[in-house]
């Protein structure tokens, strides 16, 4: 059992860490655009990355950073992805991480570094370095708020939670925030994430319960069908909550998950939800399947259709793009056994479409939230994917982009 706490919180309601978020000058906005999360002392850590053969340098140094399960701050900058930028990117991303440990007087092999923004741009580097200074004074123990806002590209709003449970006999903390809101692909959803906790954690556990969440939480959202080249998402366990540290499975490592995989759904359905031009949140809820991956990829099929997705913007009940979605998704169907439903209300069962009522219809598709479920009618297996819908703004958003 867990308590959700005050969301705003974010990474620094945990003990021992702090965090803030500062004006670098890297957008041309002026938004805040750079942001550190710092604990008090050396933490078991983990990341999941995305799978891009392009991955950005960040992903490439932060990988080598997080193999010997250890990490104690977070750097990142939004503005500039940092990404197809050869030797050099990789040079100023180890640079980040370098100035970052000077700092903090931590080492350099204990900074995580992240970047998210345009692809193919170096980083400005001297502006790269104030803001880090700028950051090193900026560190306070409430700073989550403004470390969420710093992080964000085109996302709307900030996306953060908290939570805490009782481990060991200890109260345990975790906090967290995320951004993302376009190039959301699973295989590491599009996004950074930032997960602390004051939890005791051996760092193999860390590993493993990270990579679980992940599987069930942003591995199951898909807003465009683009994996970006930035993808992370990290968590640190600074062990400040006093509990025994957790060695091996049992009820005080089931807690944790438990915590750890709320959150990360929290996030992944926030991001979904705050897809670029969105305007509306879908839920897929595909059951009666053979095995798990079976309804992931119906799941995912429906979630990357175009036609679908289109067609809930217009407030369009158009059930058979969904149903076609489900026949190409190489997924087993029989037709006659698999069932569709919008709302709760019936529009194809056996092969046939069901008659509605249409007022009643009207209501579900002008909702914001809105639930498709599929029965396979082929086992006992399921899945949950989360998505939105495509909108006049997702072309603006991204025509736009990059000029």
């Amino acid at each position: 059992m867990f308590t959700e706490k005050d969301a705003a919180a974010g990474v620094t309601y945990p003990q021992g860490f702090q965090a803030c978020g500062v004006r670098a000058g890297l957008k041309k906005s002026g938004k805040l655009d750079m942001a550190m999360i710092a604990s008090d002392v050396r933490c078991s850590a983990a990341g999941t990355f995305t799978q891009n053969a392009v991955a950005a340098a960040p992903v490439w140094v932060s990988k080598d950073i997080l193999a010997d399960g250890h990490a104690q701050a977070v750097i990142v900058n939004s503005g500039c992805a940092n990404a197809c930028t050869g030797e050099q990117g990789m040079k100023d991303a180890r640079r980040m991480a370098a100035v970052t440990a000077e700092k903090l007087g931590c080492s350099a092999d204990d900074v995580v570094v992240a970047s998210t923004g345009v692809i193919g741009a170096l980083l400005d580097m001297e502006k790269i370095e104030n803001g880090i200074e700028m950051c090193r004074q900026a560190l306070y123990y409430d700073g989550g708020a403004a470390a969420s806002r710093a992080i964000l590209t085109t996302d709307t709003v900030t996306k953060s939670a908290a939570a805490e449970a009782e481990i060991g006999g200890k109260t345990v903390r975790f906090g967290v925030i995320a951004k993302g809101s376009g190039m959301i692909r699973p295989n590491m959803a599009t996004m950074l994430c930032f997960i602390t906790t004051d939890a005791a954690i051996a760092p193999e556990l860390l590993n493993e319960a990270l990579h679980t969440a992940v599987s069930y939480s942003f591995n199951m959202i898909s807003v465009d069908g683009d994996m970006s080249t930035n993808d992370m998402c990290v968590c640190l366990a600074n062990g400040m909550a006093g509990n025994a540290e957790i060695t091996e499975k049992g009820a005080d490592y089931d807690t944790f998950y438990e915590v750890l995989l709320h959150l990360c759904q929290e996030m992944a359905k926030k991001i979904a939800a705050d897809g670029e031009g969105a305007t509306k949140f879908l839920t897929i809820h595909v059951t009666g399947t053979k095995t798990f991956a079976d309804a992931k990829q119906v799941g995912m099929s429906v979630a990357r259709s175009p036609l679908a997705k289109t067609a809930f913007f217009g407030e369009d009940p158009n059930w058979g793009r969904v149903v076609a979605a489900v026949g190409y998704s190489e997924a087993p169907m029989v037709p006659k056994k698999t069932s569709v439903a919008f709302g709760g209300i019936p529009v194809y069962e056996k092969g046939l479409p069901v008659p509605f009522d249409e007022e009643a219809m009207k209501k579900i598709m002008k909702a914001h939230d809105i639930v498709i479920d599929i029965h396979m009618g082929l086992g006992d297996e399921e899945a949950t994917v989360w998505t939105c819908d495509f909108s006049y703004d997702y072309v603006k958003i991204n025509g736009e982009y990059h000029t």
